[in-house]
């Protein structure tokens, strides 16, 4: 961890006092700061959101390795539910009265499912899932209602996003009302100062174009080109194409799954090419393949009509066992890129995030203290979030992501690394390809540092990207000290 890092860590701590401080005769308040101190020791909060049936729970099971969600309540409904690592599974439900009570579940081919009547929804205002996942010791995901959704019971999106240290925005395709979603999740002065870190998955990739079977690899290039576009770019850090049933399906292959693929896969190439054409025709009771009705019904179900296509071809291609067939199902839909995208713009940027949200929350407190106590909060969440060079980074990728900032040539890509676009590690800031010493990463580092010292006193740029210079500059200065600590 580089010093900047700790210092705002500190900072953000002592921050803290001062508000208990002000407000240590205020029980809600004190309440308040209990809960966000205890969200810094915490895992990310990565909330997932977006429009109903727009491919959440396949984005939660894909990360998570297992068909869990969604956990509709008795009428239909679902809530928000939270996600975390734990040694054995369990569902607990809260109600408004800020009670908490476990509640049995059994497993099912469609995940985790509760009796209705145990389950009075009026009263259930959320679900904590605690399950055994490898990936959820470094993130706590946290699945919402549809953001379309409008019962009257379902918290508004707005408070789920100003609670997340970052966010998944799922979408079928990326819409105007989309874009305006996620407008509305950046308000306030920390939101403004400090960006959320979004990233917008692509849900059901493998269904563009009818599910052919480069229907995923159109849908990468389709991510590319959305990514390109100013109006996304500058609400988001990236996007994603995901094919939740092929990702699903890589993590959770069984043996019978992989013989009944490889058996289709060695029937005669017309009669698969015949079966193949739709899902009604591979379904059918009538159907000339060698597996049963109820087992391609399955598949069907498990994959998708794109998946078991890709799954085929893969088996007759090369994919001999169960385990290459999983790995390479996983490799082509997405997961593998969504989860480095994860690890490098939220795990790695866990302090960050942390201390947006800690700041995000005493934005908040300050509005409720009366008087200079407010005031002087406030001043000091806004002085802090004007001097910490963490948060410049953000506001500076935000800028070029946006077009706002720009570089020519090799530049601008140079000016994103160094400034942690790509992972917050030091190697990879200086797009090391290889394991380096201290010194030869020093080295690098120093080369950086003059080669945008000069850029930042060039004539030929205009402010801004001299201003921008000048961050990247601090950035090198940064990971010299932190080096030189280590």
């Amino acid at each position: 961890m580089s010093r900047s890092t700790r210092t705002l860590d500190d900072a953000v701590r002592q921050l803290m006092q001062e508000a208990w401080n002000l407000s240590r005769e205020d029980g809600r308040a004190a309440a308040q700061l209990d809960h966000l101190y205890g969200r810094l020791q915490e895992p990310v909060h990565l909330a997932v959101v977006g429009p109903a049936r727009s491919g959440k729970s396949t984005v939660v099971n894909g990360l998570i390795g297992d068909q869990i969600a969604p956990l509709p309540l008795g009428d239909g409904h679902d809530v928000v539910t939270r996600y975390a690592d734990g040694p054995q599974p369990r569902v607990t439900a809260r109600t408004a009265d800020g009670a908490a009570r476990e509640l049995a579940t059994t497993r099912s081919a469609h995940g985790l499912r509760m009796d209705p009547r145990t389950t009075r929804r009026s009263a259930i205002t959320e679900l904590r899932v605690t399950w055994p996942a490898r990936s959820l010791r470094h993130i706590n995901l946290v699945d919402t209602p549809g953001t379309d959704a409008d019962d009257g019971h379902h918290a508004p999106v707005e408070h789920v996003t100003g609670e997340a240290d970052a966010i998944l925005y799922a979408s079928q395709e990326i819409r105007t009302t989309d874009l305006q979603t996620l407008q509305t999740a950046q308000h306030g002065a920390v939101a403004t100062a400090a960006p959320v870190n979004t990233v917008i998955v692509l849900t059901h990739a493998d269904e563009i174009g009818g599910g052919r079977i480069d229907a995923l690899l159109t849908a990468r290039q389709l991510a590319r080109r959305h990514q390109r576009d100013p109006a996304i770019a500058a609400m988001c850090t990236g996007v994603v194409a995901y094919g939740g049933l092929v990702a699903l399906a890589g993590r959770t292959l069984s043996d019978a799954d992989f013989t009944a693929v490889a058996a289709i896969a060695a029937a005669p190439r017309e009669t698969q090419d015949a079966c193949l054409m739709s899902a009604d025709r591979f379904a059918g009771d009538d159907g000339p393949l060698p597996v049963d009705p109820d087992v391609r019904r399955r598949l069907l179900h498990r994959l998708g009509i794109h998946g078991v296509r890709l799954a085929t071809t893969l088996a007759r291609t090369g994919c001999a066992t169960r385990a290459e067939l999983a790995a390479e199902l996983i490799r082509r839909s997405g997961l593998a890129e969504l989860r480095e995208v994860i690890n490098g713009c939220f795990v790695e940027r866990r302090t960050i995030l942390k201390a947006r949200t800690a700041l995000a929350g005493l934005e908040r407190l300050a509005g409720r203290l009366p008087g200079q106590d407010g005031v002087h909060l406030r001043a000091r969440v806004e002085q802090l979030l004007a001097t910490a060079h963490d948060f410049r980074e953000l506001r500076l990728l935000a800028a070029m992501r946006s077009g706002q900032v720009a570089f020519t040539g090799d530049a601008g890509t140079e000016a994103h690394r160094l400034l942690g676009g790509n992972g917050t590690d030091a190697a990879v800031r200086l797009g090391a390809e290889h394991e380096l010493s201290g010194g030869e990463l020093w080295d690098l580092t120093a080369d950086a540092l003059h080669r945008w010292q000069q850029h930042a006193e060039d004539p030929r740029l205009g402010l801004h990207q001299r201003r921008a210079a000048t961050a990247v500059v601090r950035s090198c200065e940064g990971m010299l000290v932190a080096l030189g600590d280590g």
